[in-house]
Parts: C-alpha cells; sequence; structure tokens
C-alpha cells in the first residue's frame, strides 16, 4: 500500500503558479508521480507544466500491464520524449508560448522498486531509515559550476546565475533524459519537490519533516515553511510513503 499526496502553492510573491503535478495509480497498483516547474513568459510556463503533466496523465492511464523495473525506464524515456515534442509543437503552432518549458521529475513507483526521470532542477528524494539522499541531480548552470570546481556549494546557494537551466522539457529538440531504478520498502519516502521548496528549506530540514506524520501534514508543512521564508517562488511538493495502510489524499 502506498500513501500519496500532491501540494502546490502559487508562494508569496508571483501572480501565477507556474507549477503543476500529480499522482496516479494505474491497473496494476503501480503509481506514477511527478512534479514539473514551467518557464516562460506572459504564462507560458503554466501551459507547459499543465500540458506535460495531462500527457503523462493520458499516456499512464493506457498502461495495462504491470511494468518491471527495466520497463518502466524504458516507459519513462518514451514518453519524456514525446511530450517534449508535443510542447515544441504547441510552441511553434502558438507563438505567444514560444521560449516556454519546464523541468520534469517523474516516477513509477512500485512495491520493491522506485523507477525515475527527470529533466532540470526539480528533485527527486528517498527517504530510507536514517538515510535521505537527493537522487536526481540538478541539470542547472551552477550544479555543473561545483562539480568542475569553479565555485563551492555554498556559494552555489547565492550565486547569480542560480536559475538557469542547462536543460529543460520543450527547449530542444533532442532532449536527454536522466533515468535510474532504486530499491525501496516499507517505510520509505519519495519526495518530488520544485525549487521553490529546496532553495527555502535545507535538505536536513525536509528530512526532519518528512521523518514523522501522515503525508497530508508533511506537505503542507513543507509549503508552509517555504512560504514563511518568503515564498519568492512558487513552491510543489509531491510525497510517497511505502507501507502505509492509510488511504491515499489530495489529488487523485
Amino acid at each position: 500500500m502506498m500513501d500519496a499526496v500532491f501540494r502546490t502553492h502559487v508562494g508569496q510573491l508571483r501572480a501565477h503558479n507556474e507549477d503543476d503535478g500529480d499522482y496516479l495509480n494505474n491497473q496494476q497498483g503501480q503509481l506514477l508521480v511527478l512534479v514539473a516547474d514551467g518557464m516562460g513568459g506572459h504564462q507560458a510556463g503554466d501551459v507547459a507544466s499543465k500540458m506535460t503533466k495531462q500527457a503523462f496523465r493520458n499516456k499512464w492511464e493506457q498502461v495495462n500491464e504491470y511494468l518491471s523495473a527495466d520497463e518502466s525506464k524504458t516507459w519513462l524515456e518514451t514518453a519524456t520524449k514525446e511530450v517534449n515534442e508535443e510542447l515544441i509543437s504547441y510552441a511553434r503552432e502558438n507563438p505567444e508560448c514560444l521560449g516556454m518549458g519546464t523541468t520534469l521529475v517523474v516516477a513509477i513507483c512500485s512495491d520493491s522498486f522506485v523507477t525515475l526521470a527527470h529533466v532540470g532542477d526539480s528533485r527527486a528524494y528517498l527517504g530510507q531509515g536514517d538515510s535521505f539522499q537527493q537522487v536526481t541531480e540538478d541539470h542547472s548552470l551552477v550544479n555543473e559550476l561545483v562539480k568542475s570546481g569553479q565555485i563551492t556549494e555554498s556559494e552555489a546557494e547565492h550565486h547569480p546565475r542560480k536559475n538557469v537551466l542547462m536543460r529543460a522539457l520543450g527547449t530542444d529538440d533532442d532532449v536527454k533524459v536522466d533515468i535510474n531504478a532504486v530499491e525501496w520498502g516499507q517505510g520509505d519516502s519519495l519526495l518530488l519537490c520544485s525549487d521553490g521548496l529546496t532553495n527555502k528549506v535545507s535538505d536536513e530540514e525536509i528530512q526532519e519533516y518528512v521523518k514523522g506524520g501522515q503525508v497530508t501534514e508533511i506537505a503542507d508543512r513543507l509549503i508552509d515553511v517555504a512560504n514563511e521564508r518568503g515564498g519568492e517562488d512558487n513552491v510543489t511538493v509531491a510525497l510517497v510513503q511505502h507501507g502505509n495502510e492509510k488511504k491515499s489524499e489530495g489529488s487523485s
């Protein structure tokens, strides 16, 4: 049994919420969960993230068989590239949406494994016992600078080009998607989130919040903390707990 919740909030300063996401079970009890952080002027970011969510929902609803870890990887990569093509095509046909794009972090959750795909700087974290690890790597300029040793992680926190992405959906015909599968089991948790959360709440703090309580309480508290600390960006959280006997709440 998996307990899931999705929450998004416009934040304290933005006029529009360009984040989106959802979760959805298929007929085999596997759970698809995703977060998309849109970008682009004139509300085009809203369009990109909403289109991405809806496209993944439509594709997932057509899955009638149980997907293994390898099959999940193939499905996620194919779906992500198809959605990328749909976004690019839509922007070409609708000039007001030129330049739109979105991050994506999406997971297929099964009893024994989680398969992840991501593009951009929205993140996935896996909590297992005392361990809480980021299981995606930000496709951002500052992360590249950190990896190459040009700046430190602490310098990256306040870098003026922190929001510059190296990859996004809808911006390049040949998108590169990071895909991986991780094992998980009863008592573990998976958190997907936009940078509106991680820019305001440290990994250590997130770990403490995720440790206790029901998924709805945890998600609401994380969003509240980001807003209490300024809420300059939209903030979005999708949380899945493995082995909880309570029914899923929120969007479905």
